[in-house]
């Protein structure tokens, strides 16, 4: 058992578990009126429009949103979205000034980035748009 401890000790937390999570209140006054651009791996992973009331725009492709909204449950910030009703649930951080975040259901090691912050809304044209 002890050299598990020792073995345990030596490898020391990993980023997600040695942060803080941000409060509902604290995460709302972080994004409330921002576009913020995620990555994840080094890849894009998505861009977030944080509406007011805990509202959001999600887009990972050019001109295709979804629509939805957040809630906290425990640490964890949950959203949910109009085509898909099942709650994804992340816990978020600041790091050097910088959202991190990481689903409840992911390993560490798979956080989201905060790569870029805008106040520009998402580009969102409605359904059926054209001549």
């Amino acid at each position: 058992m002890k050299p598990l401890l020792v073995a345990l000790a030596l490898l020391g937390p990993t980023a997600a578990f040695a942060q803080t999570p941000l409060t509902a209140e604290e995460f709302d006054a972080q994004v409330t009126g921002h576009t913020i651009t995620y990555s994840q791996f080094g890849g894009l992973f998505g861009i977030e429009e944080y509406l007011p009331n805990r509202q959001v725009r999600w887009s990972v492709a050019e001109n295709l949103c979804q629509y939805g909204s957040w809630y906290a449950e425990g640490p964890a910030i949950c959203f949910v979205y109009e085509y898909d009703p099942t709650p994804h649930c992340w816990t978020f951080w600041l790091e050097g000034g910088t959202l991190r975040a990481l689903s409840v259901n992911d390993l560490p090691d798979a956080e989201l980035t905060e790569v870029d912050r805008t106040d520009t809304p998402l580009s969102c044209p409605g359904p059926d748009v054209g001549a």
